[in-house]
């Protein structure tokens, strides 16, 4: 698997994530190592710790990175675990920490990962962290129906999660859903046609919610969030990258909550956004939000 990765906002992200050109940083979203690149790269007396829990992006990094192997640590772990990742000394050193949320491109494009609903064959799998028993399949043929249709409507917003639950569970009882091309037929099937028109791919909103319930992904971005602002140095900047609502409402109100308790100020009022040419040159960075806060 080759992690072929365009980062997005990357001037902006060195802007707002470098604030000592000679500190420690933390990429808590390693993924590609575009943005680890450009930070080791522009700034040749940074240190810096990067974490992903994908292995295949691990594995690419330590490439990529190779140059500059004395100044930078990789490893393992998912961003929920911070508190353990890193070591006593470093914790309230760190002077930029970066989260780049959701799904990479390598995953998305990687038909065995299962996270797109352009491939038929794809397996129902979402794991961001292979070693993660959970997968799309088990949620999507062992849950009950209530447990589906609340996933969908408070994961993906999807208006019509009932009856997308409903066609699941009628068709597993026939034989087990497999595949995503599967999936997708049955979210085709169960939505209107009127309403398939407008929004978008219509199993977008379902991917996007079994996706986060495989990974856990809001619970580990809080639990992420609220170890960083304990680790970062006084002064120190997180980052925070989001590509949909639910994550960007909870760094924006996390952010909120920090100023207010006198730990630092919200440098972005509003979240930063990508350009025009960039999303022109990158598509997949049309609903990117960046959000920046300083430590007090």
């Amino acid at each position: 698997m080759t992690f072929t990765h365009v980062s997005v906002m990357p001037e902006q992200v060195l802007a707002h994530w470098v604030t000592d050109p000679s500190g420690l940083y933390l990429d808590a979203t390693l993924g590609g190592g575009g943005h680890s690149h450009l930070l080791l790269s522009q700034f040749p007396n940074c240190r810096l710790i990067a974490i992903d829990q994908d292995p295949a992006a691990l594995s690419q990094a330590h490439d990529r990175l190779g140059a500059w192997s004395s100044r930078v640590s990789i490893r393992r772990g998912n961003f929920r675990s911070l508190d353990e990742i890193l070591s006593p000394n470093e914790k309230g050193t760190i002077q930029g920490i970066l989260f780049d949320l959701g799904v990479s491109s390598p995953q998305l494009d990687q038909t065995a990962r299962g996270f797109g609903y352009q491939n038929e064959d794809s397996p129902l799998d979402m794991r961001m962290d292979p070693d993660n028993p959970v997968t799309a399949f088990r949620l999507v043929n062992m849950k009950p129906k209530e447990d589906i249709t609340r996933a969908l409507k408070e994961w993906g917003e999807e208006r019509w999660a009932s009856r997308i639950a409903d066609f699941i569970v009628s068709a597993r009882e026939e034989e087990p859903i497999r595949t995503t091309g599967q999936l997708v037929d049955l979210i085709k099937a169960a939505i209107p046609a009127s309403a398939r028109r407008t929004g978008g791919h219509p199993a977008r909103r379902t991917f996007q919610a079994l996706r986060i319930w495989v990974n856990d992904e809001l619970e580990a971005l809080k639990q992420g969030l609220a170890v960083a602002i304990d680790v970062a140095a006084p002064e120190g900047h997180i980052v925070a990258i989001s590509f949909q609502s639910l994550e960007d409402r909870i760094v924006k109100h996390t952010f909120r909550e920090w100023q207010t308790n006198q730990r630092g100020i919200v440098v972005t009022r509003r979240p930063l956004i990508p350009s025009p040419a960039e999303i022109d040159s990158n598509p997949r960075s049309h609903s990117a939000k960046m959000r920046v806060f300083a430590k007090s």
